[in-house]
């Protein structure tokens, strides 16, 4: 099988590669999470100017048109760089449920937006109670002649301070755990009733909770087919996971070159660390880590591409192997690198917290382990 990029993939990598090593360094990321708004408007006008936004989008809109390894060549190197813009919470989630459900009007409207970087959009979707279930939904939209009522509450909403529209699960029919029942709706983040608590994450990413009081919104504003949310949510962050999967192989290479490279100048006993025999073993055995991820997901972008194969499966396998292999590569990092390696002055830290967040999104490795088995050997397996 081949897996060489082609040159439009090729370029595209470098163009963000070149961006992070000259305009997004350490220092300047730092700077970034600790304003306001956690992102920087400037840098998401570059992102729109170099085409970034319009990657994953239909041609028709303005889009690039491209799939599945075009995003996961951006995501990389947006993992290296440690990039906090919103291009996952907009692009790949907001976007991505307009791009598989939304009508022609809702994706002629806001796609384009997207692509020129004057829309930021979120998706609202996890509730206190529901953990990874995707089901689990109280927040209610009830029906109201052309309209709908939303009421309820949502965490951690990504993006959701900066953005200008949110897509908001709800529940319009059936009990708080059926599959059936649930509806997406686009909500303007200044509608009345709308009221938003922002925080910042552990790993510099700027998120918010979203309380809805009696929200009205039109019935054009449904994304999807009513009661039929579901299905469009799991499509939609199927390919999410694979993108956050590319994102953490990113940051997986950047903590072993790190780490080698320091193995190479911290000397002990008038030697570098790295002349050392068990030194070098767990160097290695990082670097396979390393090279397992890589390989399910090249493994899980083909199985996206494939329209007659379900890529659950082998998408369900790349998240626990993210979960295991980001562990063992930042915990190795840190180690090697002493107690500097957690301080907030060394980048090595921020790496790990990245992981351990992306570990969190969507569910951790073992609720990924579980829904494997159930694919494999049957659903008393999970």
């Amino acid at each position: 099988m081949n897996f060489d990029f082609s040159d439009e993939q090729v370029m595209l990598r470098d163009s963000v590669a070149r961006f992070i090593q000259d305009d997004y360094d350490f220092d300047t990321r730092r700077k970034i999470v600790a304003s306001d708004a956690g992102m920087s408007r400037e840098n998401w006008d570059t992102f729109a100017e170099l085409g970034w936004l319009s990657v994953p989008f239909a041609e028709e809109y303005g889009g690039f048109g491209g799939g599945p390894v075009d995003l996961m060549v951006m995501m990389e190197e947006f993992g290296k760089g440690l990039v906090v813009e919103p291009y996952f919470a907009t692009v790949v989630l907001f976007g991505g449920l307009l791009s598989h459900g939304g009508t022609e009007a809702q994706q002629s409207d806001f796609i384009p937006r997207i692509i020129e970087g004057s829309c930021l959009g979120a998706f609202a979707y996890l509730e206190r109670q529901s953990r990874f279930e995707l089901a689990d939904v109280k927040t209610t939209a009830t029906r109201q002649g052309d309209d709908y009522l939303l009421h309820g509450e949502k965490v951690v909403v990504f993006n959701g301070a900066n953005a200008d529209t949110l897509i908001v699960s709800a529940r319009t029919a059936g009990e708080q755990t059926d599959d059936h029942g649930i509806t997406l709706f686009l909500v303007p983040a200044n509608a009345p009733g709308v009221e938003l608590v922002d925080y910042r994450l552990m790993d510099g990413q700027r998120v918010a909770n979203v309380q809805l009081r009696d929200v009205t919104v039109g019935a054009s504003h449904v994304v999807g087919a009513v009661d039929e949310g579901l299905p469009l949510m799991q499509s939609v962050i199927l390919e999410a996971c694979v993108a956050l999967g590319a994102e953490a192989l990113g940051i997986m290479g950047q903590l072993n070159a790190k780490t080698l490279e320091y193995t190479r100048t911290r000397e002990q006993f008038g030697v570098p660390i790295g002349s050392f025999q068990a030194l070098q073993h767990r160097m290695v055995d990082t670097f396979m880590s390393y090279e397992q991820t890589k390989s399910l997901l090249y493994r899980a972008v083909c199985a996206l591409e494939k329209a007659d194969e379900d890529p659950a499966r082998d998408i369900h396998a790349l998240k626990v192997m993210v979960d295991k292999a980001g562990k063992h590569i930042y915990g190795e990092a840190i180690q090697l690198h002493g107690g500097m390696g957690i301080t907030d002055e060394l980048d090595i830290g921020h790496y790990a917290k990245r992981l351990m967040m992306i570990n969190a999104i969507f569910g951790n490795g073992d609720y990924h382990q579980g829904r494997f088995n159930a694919l494999s050997y049957g659903r008393n397996a999970a």
